[in-house]
């Protein structure tokens, strides 16, 4: 392990695209709502559209300040802007009841075993802007994993990566920020994370360029699956 790392208590996890698929899990959802509605648009570039629209709803949320609406919320408005955006105008309904695929998402293949291989040295915590009863049933139904503690952006009422999100974490862990790794697949995460002292380790599932930024709040470790993972950090 890198001696900037040898003082890591506990990783800290982002879920969603992290541990969770979220493309593979949703995509054959969106596949089938746009056939139902008579569309031929590639439900895989539908999918890219969403998730782009979906990280610009958060930031919204957190710029516009008219108070912190939650995950699932900012997903059902950017499925609704995409779906105009690509001709459709469903009902209100149909969009309710495509939403309750989000319940239906799945871990990667190889998160498990790596999760339990990191357990052996440190404490696992999920750090994620899903809504807290989502969160729940997503760990216990879905995941199927017993984290240390999961705990959700709701805690500091914004999105990461706002500062407040990653500090918040470390009071509730009674740590230090730096006794912290951030886990993810989102740059952006992990980049939010080392302006605030944690650490980071990106996990660059999606073979995806890091964040224009200071190389200061570069990742510590980038690996591409949570095998990877446990192999740098328990080495």
């Amino acid at each position: 392990m890198k001696p900037e790392l040898e003082q890591t208590k506990a990783l800290t996890f982002d879920l969603f695209g992290t541990v969770l698929d979220l493309g593979g899990s949703l995509t054959p959802y969106i596949a089938d709502f746009l056939r139902e509605h008579g569309s031929d648009k590639n439900p895989s570039e539908f999918w890219q559209q969403l998730r782009y629209r979906q990280r610009i709803e958060q930031y919204q949320d957190a710029l516009v300040e008219l108070g912190h609406s939650g995950y699932l919320e900012t997903v059902e408005k950017a499925f609704s802007y995409v779906c105009r955006l690509n001709g459709l105008d469903p009902e209100r309904s149909a969009i309710k009841q495509w939403m309750e695929s989000w319940k239906m998402l799945s871990p990667f293949p190889e998160v498990v075993e790596g999760l339990d291989r990191l357990k052996s040295r440190f404490k696992l915590v999920a750090l994620s802007n899903g809504n807290p009863w989502f969160l729940d049933h997503l760990v216990k139904n879905r995941i199927k994993y017993d984290f240390d503690d999961v705990l959700s952006v709701e805690l500091a009422g914004v999105f990461k990566p706002h500062p407040g999100v990653y500090r918040r974490a470390a009071r509730e862990l009674d740590m230090e920020v730096g006794e912290l790794i951030m886990v993810s697949a989102n740059s952006f995460d992990v980049m939010g994370a080392r302006t605030c002292g944690l650490r980071g380790a990106y996990v660059n599932r999606y073979s995806l360029p890091f964040e224009d930024t200071n190389p200061r709040y570069f990742p510590d470790v980038t690996v591409a699956n949570f095998t990877e993972l446990a192999d740098v950090l328990l080495d």
